[in-house]
């Protein structure tokens, strides 16, 4: 347990057995219905919101992505996601897996358009030491949509968190279809919780609707942070974040 978070006011919220399970053995698990309706339509309505005002220059903070509509540093954008990086089931999640004391990496947005998304395999946080890890990233999904095949579900490789060496090395072409990829599917509120150094990627949205994601990332704290919170935190933002808040993001 990381002592910090539990003086600033962290409260863990265990997970079902088999979820814990899922996280240890494939790398990845599904948590239902973390975002409640309301909650869900506002982070929906202020996505849109923000495709629409930024434009061009959607996504520039992180990166951007053909066939993607892209979201970046969403922590500034809005208070409708200051419960998502503090949300107790993902970070007692992100503990789990972690075994030590980690921040906030990104939080970003991402939603493939028609015929469009695929990604090269990839892992976020590279390959771990030895199988057992650590591990130096934890990503989550935020589905503000249903995940289907057909709108585009992310693809994961189950187990490939505990593969040693480079990705290079087992993968051939990394943008055709893996013989053991699974797809992250889950109904709109859901969470997909997966260790950072599992294979996976964003996949093709066959259907065109919509398959908006918030991507919550994590990482351990001795390293730096895809988006560096200090530099980028907004004086509105720093108002409202509470303790536990400013020790997620690193801004203290």
């Amino acid at each position: 347990m990381d002592a910090q978070l539990l003086q600033r006011g962290f409260t863990p919220e265990p997970l079902k057995p088999a979820l814990y399970r899922e996280l240890d053995q494939n790398g990845f698990a599904v948590i239902e219905n973390v975002i409640g309706p309301k909650w869900l339509e506002q982070l929906r309505q202020t996505f849109e919101e923000l495709v629409e005002e930024e434009g061009e220059e959607a996504g520039v903070e992180v990166a951007q992505m053909k066939g993607v509509r892209r979201l970046a540093d969403l922590v500034n954008k809005g208070e409708a996601f200051d419960a998502v990086y503090v949300q107790p089931a993902l970070l007692t999640a992100a503990l789990h897996i972690f075994q030590r004391p980690f921040k906030l990496h990104s939080l970003n947005g991402h939603d493939p358009l028609v015929n469009d998304g695929l990604q090269s395999l990839h892992a976020d946080g590279g390959q771990p030491e030895t199988a057992e890890g650590p591990f130096r990233v934890v990503n989550s999904m935020w589905m503000l949509d249903d995940f289907t095949t057909e709108n585009g579900a992310t693809r994961i490789i189950p187990g490939s968190h505990r593969k040693l060496g480079n990705i290079n090395d087992y993968i051939e072409d990394r943008m055709a279809d893996h013989p053991e990829q699974v797809h992250l599917q889950g109904s709109a509120g859901s969470v997909a919780v997966f260790n950072g150094s599992i294979w996976h990627s964003s996949y093709i949205n066959h259907s065109g609707r919509f398959r908006r994601t918030l991507h919550c990332a994590f990482i351990a704290r001795e390293f730096d942070q895809q988006t560096n919170q200090r530099e980028y935190l907004r004086p509105e933002t720093a108002e409202r974040l509470s303790p536990l808040a400013r020790y997620i993001l690193d801004v203290d």
